[in-house]
């Protein structure tokens, strides 16, 4: 009886580690993180955004509590405090494995800025969001 509880406790535990396992296995090393309830995006910006210089992004979107990889993912910046957006639209290369490269993003002017993933699955679409400053 002692072993069988010992077996089912160490199951159990096996099982709760695999879950953050599986969605860290996605995660890119040294990144940033934004969520929504069904997806995590991990990513990193190169170069560091400045004003008035391009950067692009590398990142990776991982399923969470079961969800699929999205179908199409698109990335975007605002100033909530304008109303307006980058003067620049990027690209978005798809890189396998649930991971991307976005290129041609620029931040022309200082303030606080949303950093927008957009990612659509099965006919509906979600919005993942980081916010920062840029000095």
């Amino acid at each position: 009886m002692r072993s069988a509880a010992g077996a089912l406790a160490a199951a159990a535990f096996a099982f709760s580690a695999s879950a953050p396992a599986q969605e860290n296995s996605c995660a890119l090393p040294n990144a940033l993180r934004a969520q929504s309830d069904r997806h995590a995006v991990y990513f990193r910006m190169s170069p560091p955004p400045a004003v008035g210089r391009h950067f692009g992004l590398v990142f990776a979107v991982c399923g969470l509590a079961g969800a699929s990889q999205p179908d199409s993912v698109a990335v975007d910046a605002r100033m909530p405090s304008h109303g307006h957006g980058m003067n620049y639209r990027p690209t978005v290369a798809t890189l396998g494995g649930g991971r991307y490269r976005a290129e041609g993003l620029m931040f022309h002017m200082p303030g606080v800025w949303e950093l927008v993933f957009v990612l659509r699955e099965g006919g509906a679409s979600g919005r993942i969001t980081h916010t920062f400053v840029l000095r």
